[in-house]
């Protein structure tokens, strides 16, 4: 039997620095401290830079904030877990940084981290789900996977644009508000709600992949067209998060019938969405499989996260050298060989 494992995780791949803290004897893991801090830049999108300099400037508070929560000190880990990637370069690096900084002084084992994969993890862990048709959808991925063989494997994705990106994007450009989501609704949703009037617009998929700029467009047009009428944007806000939501109920539908798994997972920050979370839960409930999305304190960017799975990292002896600790922008999810996934 393992003694208790206790394992600090770093996040810092885009907005949000995070320190979560797992707890953990075998399968028996409790997350015992998870502490984020969001960057919000003050007009446009994110600013890489100014991201990690708020990282930077945050980073000593929330990891004292975390250990304080936990209860315990710093020494007292058994490892260091970080994502390494995929994300902002600048952000990722203040993550490593201190990672590789805090296992070589403290003499504690690195354990490396998928951003992608600790989304789809925490997740199952969550709800106690062991395979999965999964939906990641965030401001910088959507896809559609499922594990085989040590990895997950993509059967659809998007082509260009990411979900989370289409609804901030437009967000911004039509001149609504800075992109944020209230109790599950996004500022796009909540425009929609003025909405009534259902309004054609470009319905791309490719088998089991998305295409989402072409709707941006065409969205983004109608409200440039429209500009001043409240009640015209609220009806291409519904129409714009109808098609583009119906869309990917669709590819995951199709996903579904053709591996025919029992259970549904959605994970990443649109996770949080409640209309999105409702689609999902009847398309599922169609083809009598368990539906389960992530809730708002870990479909978000988060520490906890990363902790839970660099704890599975850490009891199945995954390990990096502070000095090979490189990040990795580009990290696929399905280029990462998990030893504690089933053949």
């Amino acid at each position: 039997m393992l003694g208790e494992v206790l394992i600090a995780g770093f996040e810092s791949t885009s907005h949000t620095f995070g320190v979560g803290i797992v707890s953990g004897r075998g399968e028996d893991v409790r997350i015992i401290a998870n502490i984020n801090d969001k960057y919000v830049p003050l007009k446009g999108g994110i600013h890489p830079r100014e991201a990690a300099q708020h990282h930077v400037k945050t980073a000593p508070r929330i990891l004292k904030k975390a250990f304080e929560k936990a209860g315990i000190s710093i020494g007292d880990v058994s490892g260091f877990a970080v994502s390494l990637g995929p994300g902002l370069g600048p952000c990722l690096r203040v993550g490593a940084s201190l990672a590789r900084f805090l296992s070589s002084y403290y003499n504690k084992p690195l354990i490396p981290v998928n951003h992608a994969v600790a989304h789809v993890e925490i997740g199952k862990f969550l709800y106690g789900f062991n395979d999965p048709l999964i939906i990641y959808v965030s401001g910088g991925n959507t896809l559609i996977a499922v594990q085989r063989k040590k990895r997950y494997r993509v059967l659809g994705e998007t082509l260009d644009l990411p979900l989370g990106n289409l609804l901030d994007t437009f967000a911004r450009e039509a001149g609504l508000a800075p992109p944020y989501i209230v109790n599950g609704k996004h500022v796009v949703d909540l425009c929609a709600e003025k909405g009534s009037n259902f309004i054609p617009l470009p319905y791309s998929i490719k088998g089991i992949d998305l295409s989402f700029s072409g709707l941006l467009t065409a969205a983004l047009k109608l409200a440039e067209k429209h500009k001043g009428d409240p009640d015209k944007l609220g009806d291409i806000c519904l129409s714009l998060r109808e098609t583009a939501f119906n869309m990917l109920v669709e590819v995951a539908e199709r996903a579904l019938v053709l591996t025919r798994k029992k259970q549904v997972l959605l994970v990443g920050g649109v996770a949080a969405n409640t209309y999105l979370k409702e689609k999902l839960s009847k398309m599922a409930e169609l083809h009598n499989a368990i539906y389960a999305g992530t809730p708002p304190e870990y479909s978000g960017d988060n520490g906890a996260m990363i902790a839970y799975t660099g704890y599975l990292g850490y009891i199945h002896g995954l390990r990096i050298d502070p000095e090979r600790a490189v990040v990795r922008q580009r990290w696929r999810i399905d280029e990462v060989d998990l030893p504690w996934l089933p053949d």
